[in-house]
């Protein structure tokens, strides 16, 4: 039984023929049309019967990853960074553009969490916190392998939440103004972006994020206090997510995902915010790293739902 998974991001459209062993039997990727809603749902499609006959095989079920989430009042996508979606009823217009195809959508950090929960870094585990660190900053929640929604479908949405136990002397108060009008979110700190701001702000430098990290591994001394910035503004974060949700593992994916000292420099730092004598929570990388959002997608269409 094989089934479709499409990563529709910002930048680029990814998509995989996956069967229910996890074996990935067919990968393509393209660019998103930026900023063009009727283009994008035209790429999936296209995407779609690509790999299809890449396999030899047709009318496969879709499990789709976005940039939001599908509002349960209207079914219109709200919340996506790719603003064209925003307003927009997508699954439907795949629903009708892919038919007979059955098709399922769901948050690309929901995709991550998914992938990481059932054959990924946190195999095994009860429950499952993963977090995209890339362009933004979102989050998914999988208790039992099964993804947690909530009624207002926002399940996850942490990287919304002002960063907590702010630090005036490190200039967080407000904080920045994020794409969705708020200050001092998460977000606006803890993805790329917001540590290439922060570093720009204090130093007077503009530089990429992964520009950041390199300079800090050979010894630069204002990229250095910048990732320490940052380390210490993730682990505040995380820390909020362990009081409340308590999971056995948290996964990190996007780029900021590959930088390997925060899974030992971040456990240390939370310590001091988590409300426990003791952490025990897990944070590792994601095992199947940009891989993880498109193998998810797929797996939103599990063996039992194919077989029913």
């Amino acid at each position: 039984m094989q089934r479709i998974g499409i990563d529709l991001g910002g930048t680029k459209i990814e998509g995989v023929v996956m069967a229910d062993d996890a074996r990935v039997l067919a990968r393509r990727r393209e660019a998103t049309p930026g900023g063009d809603y009727v283009g994008t749902v035209q790429a999936v499609c296209d995407l779609v019967r690509t790999l299809e006959a890449e396999v030899g095989l047709h009318e496969l079920p879709v499990g789709a990853g976005t940039p939001g989430t599908r509002s349960r009042v209207d079914g219109l996508m709200k919340n996506c960074n790719s603003t064209c979606l925003n307003g927009r009823p997508l699954l439907e217009d795949l629903q009708r553009a892919l038919a007979p195809r059955p098709v399922r959508i769901a948050n690309d950090a929901d995709c991550l969490a998914l992938s990481e929960a059932v054959d990924g870094a946190a195999a095994g585990a009860a429950c499952v916190f993963a977090a995209i660190l890339g362009t933004g900053v979102g989050g998914g929640i999988v208790v039992r392998q099964r993804l947690l929604a909530g009624p207002n479908a926002i399940a996850g949405e942490w990287g919304h939440n002002p960063l907590p136990w702010q630090r005036p002397d490190w200039g967080e108060v407000p904080g920045p103004r994020g794409w969705d009008g708020r200050y001092g979110s998460i977000e606006s700190w803890c993805s790329g972006p917001g540590l290439a701001d922060d570093h720009l702000r204090i130093h007077g430098v503009a530089l990429r994020g992964e520009d950041i990290v390199a300079l800090s591994a050979s010894g630069d001394e204002q990229a250095e206090t910048s990732l320490q910035r940052y380390e210490d503004r993730l682990a505040r974060a995380l820390a909020s997510v362990i009081n409340l949700l308590d999971p056995d593992v948290i996964v990190l994916g996007g780029g900021l995902s590959r930088v390997q000292r925060l899974y030992q420099n971040v456990p240390r730092l939370w310590k001091a915010w988590v409300f426990s004598d003791r952490v025990d929570t897990r944070l590792l990388p994601a095992k199947y790293g940009d891989a993880s959002g498109v193998r998810g997608a797929a797996w939103l269409w599990p063996p039992a739902a194919l077989s029913g």
